[in-house]
This record gives structure tokens, sequence and C-alpha cells, in this order.
């Protein structure tokens, strides 16, 4: 009883930077994300030049960033904050379901991936996602995702040698992670804990070389391990 909860310290709001070309779209990310004490709207940008630009200056957490932007286009916008400020995670958005950008923002460094039509809700659980690091592709978007990349001419994939790397776990959590599991369904089809894949799925990760789910699914299809319209 001496004061100790005067040191109890709020967290500091997730400070996000809204990157699109529509001033409507632009207010209404900014609507469903103000009234939430958890994040903090620092700006927005009407281009991918501009959204670089205010990135450096305002040094937000987590960018939401159109695909389909004019000047800079919201795939090289990406790839530029990936190099120059590695700490600022962007969440990309698309008017489309699937297009060519999405997998190009990914591999330029996009922390996750959603359509325009999700509701408040799975923006605001995307946005939260993304801060801690983790990828957010919407489900129903990833097995699209995948075809269409397979069908792409570069694949380059991790070297061969990293995939004989795995241990007969790490390989069969790749494996279901490709076919859509999230960890707790992994972990009963596994029959282990939870913890137990969560480490399973830091040694793969490390292995394959990969930054985050998104990424080490893309692998699986590059590789063979799971091949489009044969899960598992």
């Amino acid at each position: 009883m001496n004061g100790t909860t005067d040191d109890v310290r709020e967290p500091q709001p997730i400070r996000v930077l809204i990157a699109d070309d529509q001033p409507l779209v632009r207010r209404g990310l900014a609507l469903i994300l103000t009234p939430d004490p958890a994040f903090e709207v620092v700006g927005e940008a009407a281009d991918g030049e501009e959204a670089v630009a205010l990135a450096h200056r305002l040094r937000p957490d987590v960018v939401v960033m159109d695909i389909r932007m004019p000047v800079l286009d919201g795939v090289a916008a990406t790839g530029r904050l990936a190099r120059e400020l590695p700490g600022c995670r962007v969440l990309a958005l698309s008017t489309f379901d699937m297009d060519e950008y999405v997998v190009a923002a990914l591999r330029a460094g996009a922390f996750g991936f959603l359509p325009k039509d999700i509701s408040p809700e799975e923006l605001v659980a995307a946005v939260r996602v993304v801060h801690t690091g983790e990828a957010a592709v919407a489900p129903r978007l990833m097995t699209r995702l995948i075809s269409t990349y397979v069908r792409a001419p570069e694949r380059p994939g991790p070297p061969l040698a990293r995939v004989d790397g795995l241990t007969p776990r790490e390989a069969e959590v790749w494996r279901l992670m490709a076919t859509g599991l999230d960890n707790a369904e992994i972990a009963e089809a596994m029959s282990v804990s939870g913890s137990t894949v969560k480490n399973h799925i830091t040694g793969l990760f490390g292995k394959l070389g990969v930054r985050d789910r998104a990424q080490a699914v893309i692998a699986a299809y590059e590789t063979g391990v799971v091949e489009v319209g044969r899960p598992g």
C-alpha cells in the first residue's frame, strides 16, 4: 500500500497511419479506429510517396496501406518502408478479394492483406495482430492467394537443403499450417499443446528463412509440400 498503483502505466496506443487515395475511405477507416483508445490515428496519406514521407516523420507502428494508389503504389511504398523503417508494419488493403498485387505486397514486406469489405471488428483485430509482428491474411483469401502465386513465372522459394533440415514434427506443422489450420487446430490434430506448436513454428520459420505465417504458406506451395487443389 505504498502508492505502487501510481507506477502502473497505461499501455501506449498503437500509432496508425492510413494511406488511401480516396478521402472517403481514409475517413471511414479513421472513424473505425479512432473511438478505440488502443489506437491513435496519427496521419493520413493520399498516395504511396506521401505515406513513406509521413511514416518517416510520424513513426507509426502500423500503416494501413491501399494497394492501388497514384504516384507510388502500395507495393512500392511497402517495399520502401520495409527497407527504411523496418519497425513500421504494413497492413495492405485492396478493393478486390484477389489481384496480382497482393503477393507482391507480402513479398515486399507487408505483414498482412485484407479486402476492404471486411467488418470493422476484423480491421481492428488485424491491426492488433500486425502490430505484434504476426501475419494477418483473411482466411478466405489464402487458397486464392496461393493459387495465383504458384502461377507466377518466378518462385524463388527456400533452398531445398533448408527444407530437408526440418524435423518430422516441424514438417507436419508446416503441412497443416499450409492447409489453413490455426495453432489450436494444429495442436488438436497433432495431439500436442499449443506451446509445443508455437515452438515448432519458431524453429520452422528459422529454418525456412521466412518472417511469418503467410510467407511460410507460400513457401509450402513453392516447394511442393502442399499442392493447390490437393491440401495435405
